[in-house]
């Protein structure tokens, strides 16, 4: 192999395997009824899903960019919409988080590692 061709290949190796700081939070429904409509709010974006059955999770990983609590908003099986105030989360934070909806409101454990 030539070497302009080797040093090509080790940086394209280098770029390809670093990995930006993310968040993977998981949303785990401990309710006896099926829970619709989810949304998750985090500094600069969303994300969420349409149903979650009872006991059933659901992961989504999410790079943070500026700061800002993170909230939860859901509707009910008898249709009360739902909304619950999270962590702080600041750019560069890493790490999971779990969302976990109960009978009696949302409980959240945060992220344990802060960005360096």
């Amino acid at each position: 192999m030539r070497p302009l061709a080797a040093a090509a290949l080790f940086v394209l190796l280098a770029v390809v395997g670093c990995k930006s700081p993310h968040v993977t939070a998981i949303i785990i429904n401990s309710t006896r009824q099926p829970i619709d409509l989810l949304e998750v709010d985090y500094p600069s974006a969303s994300f969420g899903t349409q149903s979650l059955a009872p006991g059933a999770t659901f992961d989504y990983s999410f790079k943070v960019i500026g700061s800002g609590n993170i909230s939860l908003t859901y509707t009910t099986s008898n249709f009360h919409n739902k909304k619950s105030e999270g962590p702080f989360l600041k750019e560069g934070d890493k790490g999971p988080l779990e969302i976990i909806i109960t009978p009696d409101g949302v409980r959240w454990i945060p992220i344990p590692h802060p960005h360096s």
